[in-house]
C-alpha cells in the first residue's frame, strides 16, 4: 500500500510539542512529521499543524478517490499566456486507447494511443471543467472533472504572492510518496492564505481503483 507524508514547517531553532488536527480534531502525533499509512478514504480531509509557540499552518485538503481515470493537471489556476498541460492517467498504468479530452462538456482533442493534451497559451477561453474519457478493456471510463481557472494579466502573478509567504508562521508541507503498483492515487489541495485574501493554488489528482 501506499503512504502519505504530512510535514510541519516552522522555525528549526524551537524544539517544542506539535499538533495535528485532521477536520478540526487532534492526531495523536507530536513530531513533525506525520505518516500516513495504507490510506484509504477515510483519511481523506483537512489537515493543520502547529507547535506550542506558533498559530496553526493553512489547512492542506486531501482527497482519496475511487476510479479508473484520473486527470492530472499541475494546478488549478493559472495566469494568461501560460502553458496547460493535460494527462488521462489510468489505474495501475492499464492501457487505455481512444483518449479525448472534454472542456465544459465539448470534445476538444482525441488520440487514439493514450497521450497528453497541451494548450500552448492559456486565455480566458479555457476556464472551465475538464475530464477524460477512454476505454479499458471493452468497457468506456471516464475521470471526473477538473475545474480550471484561467487569471488575466491584471491579477497579481504567483512570483508576487510568494512574496507573501514569510507573513505566514507556519506551514504544512505535503510529500506524496507513490508506488506505481498498488493502483493508490491522492489529491492534494493547498489553500494559501495572503494579505491579498485567499487563493486556491495547486491541486494534484489522483484515484484508487476498486
Amino acid at each position: 500500500m501506499d503512504s502519505v507524508t504530512l510535514k510541519c514547517q516552522g522555525d528549526h531553532l524551537l524544539r517544542d510539542n506539535y499538533t495535528w488536527l485532521h477536520n478540526g480534531r487532534p492526531i495523536s502525533n507530536q513530531i513533525s512529521t506525520y505518516i500516513i499509512k495504507n490510506a484509504s478514504i477515510k483519511n481523506s480531509g483537512e489537515y493543520r499543524c502547529q507547535t506550542d509557540q506558533s498559530k496553526l499552518s493553512d489547512p492542506v485538503q486531501l482527497e482519496v478517490h475511487t476510479g479508473w481515470l484520473l486527470l492530472q493537471v499541475p494546478r488549478l489556476v493559472f495566469q494568461e499566456g501560460e502553458l496547460i498541460q493535460l494527462k488521462c492517467h489510468s489505474w495501475k498504468n492499464t492501457p487505455v486507447r481512444n483518449v479525448q479530452y472534454f472542456q465544459n462538456g465539448r470534445g476538444k482533442k482525441f488520440f487514439y494511443n493514450n497521450s497528453e493534451y497541451h494548450i500552448p497559451a492559456a486565455t480566458s477561453e479555457h476556464n472551465g471543467s475538464y475530464f477524460c474519457r477512454g476505454i479499458i478493456g471493452k468497457k468506456n471510463e471516464s475521470s471526473e472533472a477538473v475545474n480550471i481557472i484561467i487569471q488575466g494579466s491584471s491579477l497579481p502573478s504567483t512570483s508576487l504572492l510568494l512574496s507573501h509567504w514569510p507573513q505566514i508562521p507556519f506551514s504544512l508541507v505535503m510529500a506524496l510518496l507513490f508506488a506505481v503498483d498498488t493502483g493508490l492515487y491522492f489529491a492534494v489541495q493547498r489553500d494559501l492564505r495572503s494579505s491579498m485574501g485567499n487563493l486556491k493554488n495547486s491541486k494534484v489528482i489522483w484515484s484508487q481503483g476498486s
